[in-house]
This record gives structure tokens, sequence and C-alpha cells, in this order.
């Protein structure tokens, strides 16, 4: 990683801490993953050389890029969000990055544009949007996750009880290998046989 996104990545996990412990503006919360889930999302992508990546939540797009510098010049990033204010931050921080070539920005409902993506299109999925979907969602998961593929879920141990159902589906269905991580708040990771 270069100097320049390093600073970016600290200057926004700065910006989403304080912009996020302001009570007035509750209502617009970065949500950012912690810095640790941004190194194990990395380690995540190299070691498997994820090239295709799709995240659900992008908000002002501070994992995305942790995404995307992993996945090297030759991966894409698929980042899905529905805020158009956190659109327009996330498009200016990957242009600051130098990494708005491999990232392809979608605007709009998940459930919506996963039920358009091609069947085992992705390597790895990460998840950090509206926990109260993911269970509504799971079929479309798991058809655009290639086989071998992996799903990475935030917030597995911070909100645990908005997960339950989610992380019990997951956990049942014999197609997939499951963990739960203790970085940052929690992630809970399921590899597809």
């Amino acid at each position: 990683m270069d100097a320049q996104l390093t600073t970016l990545l600290d200057e926004l996990a700065t910006f989403g801490d304080t912009h996020d412990s302001d009570a007035a503006k509750h209502n617009t919360r970065m949500l950012n993953i912690t810095p640790d889930t941004g190194e194990f999302l990395a380690v995540l992508v190299k070691t498997m050389g994820a090239r295709r990546i799709l995240e659900i939540g992008t908000s002002n797009g501070y994992s995305t890029l942790w995404l995307a510098d992993a996945a090297g010049a030759t991966g894409t990033v698929t980042t899905v969000e529905r805020s158009p204010a956190k659109i327009v931050l996330a498009r200016d921080n990957f242009a600051r990055a130098g990494l708005a070539a491999r990232i392809d920005q979608r605007e709009g409902d998940a459930g919506a544009i996963l039920r358009e993506l091609d069947d085992g299109a992705y390597d790895l999925l990460f998840l950090d949007s509206l926990r109260s979907a993911y269970l509504a969602w799971w079929p479309e998961l798991q058809r655009v996750l290639r086989p071998g593929g992996l799903l990475v879920v935030d917030n597995a141990t911070s909100h645990p009880q908005d997960m339950a159902d989610f992380t019990a589906a997951v956990r049942a269905d014999s197609g997939f290998t499951t963990s739960l991580v203790p970085v940052g708040k929690g992630e809970f990771l399921a590899v597809k046989a």
C-alpha cells in the first residue's frame, strides 16, 4: 500500500469516528469498518487471490479502498450503496486514492441489484449493510458467490442479535463452512463448497 493511500485511509478512519460520535449526525453516520478489519480484509483478498469482489454497503468508500487496493491492478470491486450523499463521498474518495478505475459503483437497493448479477460472479463478497435484510438476500448471496468463494459479514459480534437468524441459516447450510473471527466488530466468514 502506498503512502498516499495510507494517509487517505487514516484520514477517513478519523473522519468516520469523529462524524459518528456526533449525536446530531446520527442519521448520516458513516458506520465504517475498523482499521484492523480493513487489514484483515486485505489479507483475505490477497491470500485467496480474489479478483472479483462484491461489497454491499459502500458508505464513504473506506472499506472499498481496502478491498480495491488488495485486489491489485487486475481486480475489480463492485460496490452497492443506496444513499446518494454517501455515493458522492465515496466517488470522491476513490478518485483521491487513484483507484476509481478498479471500482464499479452501483446505486440502489441491494436486493434488486443482487437479482441482476450473474451466477458465481464473485470470489469474495463483503456484507456491511442493512442487517435485517440479510436473511432475505441469502439465496441471491449464495448464487452470486463462486464455488470456493468467501462471504465476509461485518458486525457479527457487535450486533449478534440482528444477525442471529441469518448466521443460523448460513451455518445450517451444508454447502458452507463458517467461522466467527473476533476482529473489529466481528467478522462472520462462510466459504462456499
